[in-house]
């Protein structure tokens, strides 16, 4: 297929943001984007990059009632030398196709993604940022788009692809957030739809998620949903704890995504010879840990926020302080390194980075 293009006229570009201190997560969008239909009876067609702005949906949209709708967040990185690079961006496409299969929805073919993302992103490069730590979001999604009431797969679908120059994603930056460690709601049961970055699985995190950030918290820590004993992922990112050598975090059980992050840091931490270990841990093995002086620390991954350190728990309205609220040393070395990776700033023995441009 080939991509039809309709640019924005240059009179009526939008003013690209000169602070890019101030850029926050998700505020500011791009000029164009990516938009392609599906139907049943001829597969995917019209793929084109349009002017950004709304879509018009019928109120019996099938999306708006019954759920299909899935997304994928990805980054575009600005090297020092100029270079566009994407990290690790075909296991973002297997796993929005592992998604879409799961909640039956049709496939997207990995090298058309790939061709509409260097399209698409080469043409937007004046919004990549150049700031330390900022980069441009890149939000694919699908939608059911059958005017029908009635629960059944639908039989056509929406594929779009928005762009948004970001910086931090949590307001703290790069320093230890606090989390709230939730013992009355789940996020995701197994044999549901935890593993795929399915709309309903955010909708269902808002209420906690609330009553943390009232409470003070930056995020919840969820945990399992059959014992609510232990620790799943945090919020929006996967969960990893430092007993004294070895790295541990939660196996991927069908309820947990299973995050690109995550998988880059077993990987580079097994590359360094650091014991990982991707086992339960109940809440009562890290608190004794705790006052054992075992637990050295403990940190969030994924694409928005990258590693993120925690510094605090509270679980059970106590606290616990991690690391004495300090950023931990492989916490740090992780985050360095997979920016050094991300910016195209050292080796990339893995093969994770992509140039797309200039």
């Amino acid at each position: 297929m080939e991509i039809k293009i309709s640019t924005v006229p240059t009179e009526r570009m939008k003013t690209k943001p000169l602070d890019e201190s101030d850029l926050g997560f998700g505020k500011k969008f791009t000029d164009h984007m990516f938009i392609m239909k599906y139907k049943s009876a001829t597969g995917w067609h019209d793929p084109s990059i349009v002017p950004y702005g709304p879509f018009s949906l019928d109120p019996a949209t099938m999306c708006l009632h019954y759920g299909q709708e899935i997304f994928e967040g990805m980054k575009a990185y600005l090297g020092k030398d100029g270079s566009i690079y994407l990290f690790r961006p075909r296991e973002n496409i297997r796993r929005m196709n592992a998604s879409a299969e799961r909640l039956c929805m049709p496939l997207l073919d990995p090298d058309f993604f790939m061709l509409t993302l260097h399209t698409l992103i080469n043409l937007e490069k004046d919004w990549i940022p150049r700031g330390s730590g900022t980069s441009l979001y890149i939000r694919p999604t699908m939608i059911a788009t059958e005017v029908a009431l009635g629960v059944h797969p639908a039989d056509s679908y929406l594929f779009f692809i928005i762009l948004c120059p970001v910086g931090a994603y949590y307001p703290e930056g790069f320093n230890p957030t606090k989390i709230y460690v939730s013992d009355t709601y789940v996020r995701a049961c197994p044999g549901g739809v935890g593993d795929c970055k399915a709309a309903g699985n955010y909708a269902a995190s808002l209420y906690a998620s609330r009553e943390a950030s009232e409470k003070g918290y930056t995020q919840v820590l969820w945990l399992d949903a059959l014992t609510r004993r232990h620790p799943a992922e945090v919020g929006t990112s996967n969960i990893f704890f430092l007993f004294g050598d070895s790295l541990i975090t939660p196996p991927l059980s069908g309820s947990i995504l299973p995050g690109i992050t995550r998988d880059s840091i077993i990987t580079l931490a097994r590359s360094w010879n650091i014991k990982v270990e991707e086992r339960q841990v109940s809440m009562d093995e890290l608190i004794e840990a705790l006052s054992r002086g075992l637990l050295k620390e403990v940190f969030a991954s994924g694409t928005a926020a990258v590693v993120s350190p925690v510094g605090l728990i509270c679980y059970k309205n106590q606290e616990y302080s991690i690391n004495g609220g300090n950023v931990g040393p492989l916490t740090r070395k992780l985050y360095d390194e997979i920016l050094a990776l991300q910016y195209g700033e050292s080796d990339d023995p893995f093969g994770w980075r992509v140039r797309i441009g200039p």
